[in-house]
């Protein structure tokens, strides 16, 4: 089993920046990727919207159009920690960011179906 839980949510205003974390414990060694997804208020009834990935190498990265140039995913191995540099923070932004954890070898597609651990998730608000 893997428990994933998230940490540094929190309020900003527009223009801000936050640092989210996720601390992965429990049997991680055979993942192939972690990456972030959002869900947005008011879409509760859709699929996760992805924001980021990153390789368990930590080399190749992932992003949809919409951060890419303002958020930043990393990872410290040795801590067994995923992280996501938020900057440049829009109201669009606010949403539940969950961290998930993949076994899958098309963990660079961005869909929720190929990631089988999630985080409870932590809430992040964009004040305009």
């Amino acid at each position: 089993q893997v428990q994933l839980v998230e940490t540094g949510g929190g309020l900003v205003q527009t223009g801000g920046s936050l640092r989210l974390s996720c601390a992965a414990s429990g049997r991680t060694d055979s993942n192939s990727a972690m990456g972030w997804f959002r869900r947005a208020p008011g879409k509760e009834g859709k699929e996760r919207e992805f924001v980021a990935a990153i390789h368990r190498s930590g080399l190749t990265k992932y992003y949809p159009d919409s951060v890419k140039g303002r958020f930043i995913i990393s990872k410290d191995n040795a801590k067994n920690t995923v992280s996501l540099q938020m900057n440049s923070l829009k109201p669009e932004d606010t949403a539940v960011y969950y961290c998930a954890l993949s076994r899958s070898t098309r963990w660079y597609r961005g869909s929720t179906e190929d990631y089988e651990y999630w985080g409870q998730g932590t809430q992040v608000t964009v004040s305009s």
